[in-house]
């Protein structure tokens, strides 16, 4: 049990109970010697603030408004990692997912990681499971489309699929499983090296292009984000990516919910790459799109840009 401090020993600070839109002041103080824990440095910000202020926070919420029983939330992230803060961040997060998602499909990555010398093999047998799904009117399910890197990860095939949201998906996944179908994906098996998928959610602003055949290449952009900073890199990207619609409109973008989180892609399609270079040298030279880059890269713990060849069955081409 933490020691109960004199008053008279405490100093105030000041910390925000986000929950509860209010500001409170809790005591900080050096121990005694007649506390159970000892320092012998003075108190600073990363010596004693932790301990006291864990403390002052119990003391508050326990003994001063014992009817309450309201968890302070420091902005600090003192308490980061325990079961509350944790169920908070999530809650966080399912609203920001509420705030910048489209919510109407659900779309899910496939990413293949194929042998080298298997790839002639794989493309067959992926088309004999994608191109045979996205006919069958029992699944719940649309091919987006299926893409072969041509500059970034060799040998890597992207696969985006559209759901009628979480509910499509299970059903869809329900039904391969108990058809013709999975035999088809297994034959893909054999030929790779490794797989992974998430489930992402369009940004509003941002719906899937339809299908269509314009010829040219794909650019996939993908940033991983600082866990947090999803709200803030929408809104700093929606105000700037008007900027680059005046030159070329973008065929879709995605924010992960499950699987590896915080990412976010966008695909763009150009006629080559250097009509992709002319492109995005004309938007540089817009008011507003500079900013939006600098901002945006804040937000990005890393970044890529791939691009990418449709297959022939992709819907998008």
């Amino acid at each position: 049990m933490l020691p109960r401090l004199s008053a008279r020993a405490l100093k105030p600070a000041v910390f925000h109970n986000v929950s509860a839109r209010r500001t409170i002041s809790v005591q900080v103080r050096k121990p005694t010697s007649s506390s159970t824990f000892r320092h012998d440095t003075p108190p600073s910000r990363h010596s004693l603030t932790y301990l006291h202020v864990v403390y002052c926070i119990y003391h508050y919420n326990h003994l001063h408004q014992p009817q309450h029983r309201r968890v302070v939330n420091v902005e600090l992230s003192i308490l980061h990692g325990s079961p509350e803060a944790k169920a908070e961040g999530d809650v966080q997060i399912q609203q920001h997912s509420r705030l910048i998602a489209r919510g109407k499909y659900i779309h899910g990555l496939e990413v293949h990681r194929v042998k080298p010398d298997a790839v002639e093999e794989y493309k067959k047998a992926a088309a004999g499971y994608y191109a045979t799904i996205k006919d069958d009117p029992e699944l719940h399910v649309k091919l987006t489309g299926s893409w072969e890197t041509v500059v970034g990860e060799q040998d890597t095939f992207y696969h985006i699929l559209e759901y009628e949201n979480y509910a499509g998906y299970d059903k869809t996944v329900a039904k391969i499983r108990n058809s013709d179908h999975i035999k088809s994906y297994n034959k893909m098996i054999p030929y790779l090296n490794s797989r992974s998928s998430s489930l992402c959610q369009e940004f509003n602003f941002f719906p899937t292009a339809p299908p269509h055949t314009e010829g040219g290449i794909f650019e996939l952009r993908r940033y991983q984000l600082k866990p947090g900073t999803l709200l803030e890199w929408e809104q700093t990207w929606r105000k700037g990516i008007e900027a680059r619609r005046k030159f070329v409109e973008p065929v879709g973008a995605w924010f992960s919910q499950v699987g590896r989180l915080h990412e976010v892609y966008h695909l763009w399609q150009y006629p080559d790459l250097v009509a992709r270079k002319e492109l995005r040298e004309k938007a540089w030279q817009l008011d507003g799109w500079s900013d939006t880059v600098k901002k945006t890269s804040q937000y990005s713990k890393f970044m890529d840009s791939l691009i990418l060849q449709p297959l022939p069955y992709s819907p998008l081409k």
